[in-house]
């Protein structure tokens, strides 16, 4: 099998994720921006992760928040302390990210993360010049259905790449699944934190290191 086109998932693949705790605080925070001392614990694991637009707007309604405008500051909050993280050097690139470099196939980067999150790790890192297309969620909540396993924002890099043969490397299942809907090839990396991960759906590929692809790429 041979690909003209690459485009990876971020966090997990090309840079390490980022920890949980630190998404958590800075969503209690962006509680606390909103005027919100005080919210339930509950809530703010809801929009830590996995986030609907109507889990956004039924918190919203809790605390008689504009869910629009919410969303906006989390996002935003959410971002700024990733960047921090990454200026920290406690979120950085895999060690494998540069043999990348030497891959004779145009490349581009799919994240459900933030588009400004993606932006600055692009920008602060070195290794990063030869993708062509990066793409996150807008700071909206209609963003949030256009997440992985939605194949928008894959087909726009594909567009972007002019894609004629594409794969897409990513470390969870909604990349996957995300492959399939946009009739695209996947692979899935068993980074370490997916080392004895189980899965439910079929990539095309499994790999443990970036170096693989060059043995399927072709």
């Amino acid at each position: 099998m041979t690909y003209d086109t690459v485009v990876f998932d971020n966090d997990g693949v090309l840079v390490g994720r980022t920890r949980f705790d630190v998404l958590r605080d800075a969503t209690r925070n962006a509680f606390e921006e909103c005027g919100v001392e005080e919210p339930d614990p509950d809530d703010v694991e809801r929009m830590t992760i996995g986030a609907t637009p109507g889990s956004v707007g039924t918190v919203c309604q809790t605390y008689d928040l504009d869910a629009g405008s919410f969303w906006r500051t989390r996002d935003d909050v959410v971002s700024k302390a990733q960047q921090q993280e990454a200026r920290a050097g406690r979120k950085t690139p895999y060690d494998d990210l540069n043999e990348l470099q030497s891959l004779d196939v145009d490349m581009g980067i799919v994240s459900s993360n933030q588009q400004a999150t993606v932006d600055f790790l692009v920008d602060h890192f070195d290794g990063f010049e030869r993708f062509g297309a990066a793409y996150g969620r807008e700071p909206t909540i209609h963003s949030l259905q256009l997440r992985k396993p939605n194949p928008h924002y894959i087909e726009q890099a594909l567009g972007d790449l002019g894609a004629g043969n594409a794969l897409f490397v990513g470390d969870n299942e909604s990349d996957v699944r995300a492959a399939e809907n946009a009739g695209i090839d996947s692979a899935f990396i068993r980074r370490p934190h997916r080392r004895d991960w189980e899965l439910n759906v079929w990539p095309t590929w499994e790999i443990e290191r970036l170096s693989d692809l060059h043995d399927i790429v072709g």
